[in-house]
C-alpha cells in the first residue's frame, strides 16, 4: 500500500489565538468628535449681551414708613440716607441706623454709571453685616 499524495484537498490547520484586548478605536473616534462639538459649541454658550439694568416695568411695591436707603453714585461715592460714608464703615453705619435690627429692608439705590463691582462690594458688605433683605431701586420704566 502506498500513500496517496494529493488525491484530497490539503487541510490546513492555523492556531489563532483569542485577542484579549479591547479595540478602543471606535472610542477614541466617538471621543474626538465629542471634543470637536464641544470646541464650536463653547462659545456659543458664553453671555455677550449688552444690558442696561436701571429701568423696571413691574409696578412698584410701596416703600415702609422709615425706608433706609444706601446709595451709590457714579464717581463711587457712597452713602447712607443722605451722609457720605466709606465702604469701611457701611456695616457699622447701617448697625447704628437700624438699632442692630437684621430684618430690616434695606434699599440699594445705584446710578445707571456705577461700576458692578463696587455695587457688589456694597451688597457683600451688607450681608457679611448679617442684612439679607436687600431690595434694588430702580426708576420706573417709562411707557414711549
Amino acid at each position: 500500500m502506498g500513500i496517496q499524495l494529493g488525491s484530497g484537498p490539503l487541510v490546513k490547520r492555523h492556531n489563532y489565538q483569542q485577542n484579549a484586548e479591547m479595540n478602543i478605536t471606535p472610542f477614541v473616534d466617538v471621543m474626538l468628535v465629542l471634543l470637536i462639538i464641544f470646541m464650536v459649541a463653547a462659545p456659543l454658550a458664553t453671555v455677550d449681551v449688552p444690558v442696561d439694568l436701571p429701568s423696571n416695568a413691574a409696578t412698584p411695591s410701596p416703600p415702609p414708613d422709615e425706608p433706609i436707603y444706601v446709595s451709590v453714585q457714579a464717581d463711587g461715592k457712597l452713602f447712607v440716607q443722605e451722609q457720605p460714608i466709606s465702604l469701611s464703615a457701611l456695616a457699622t453705619q447701617i448697625i447704628a441706623v437700624t438699632k442692630g435690627d437684621k430684618a430690616t429692608r434695606l434699599f440699594l439705590r445705584g446710578d445707571q454709571a456705577v461700576d458692578y463691582g463696587t455695587l457688589m462690594r456694597v451688597m457683600n458688605t451688607l450681608q457679611k453685616a448679617g442684612y439679607t433683605r436687600i431690595s434694588l431701586v430702580a426708576s420706573e420704566e417709562l411707557e414711549p
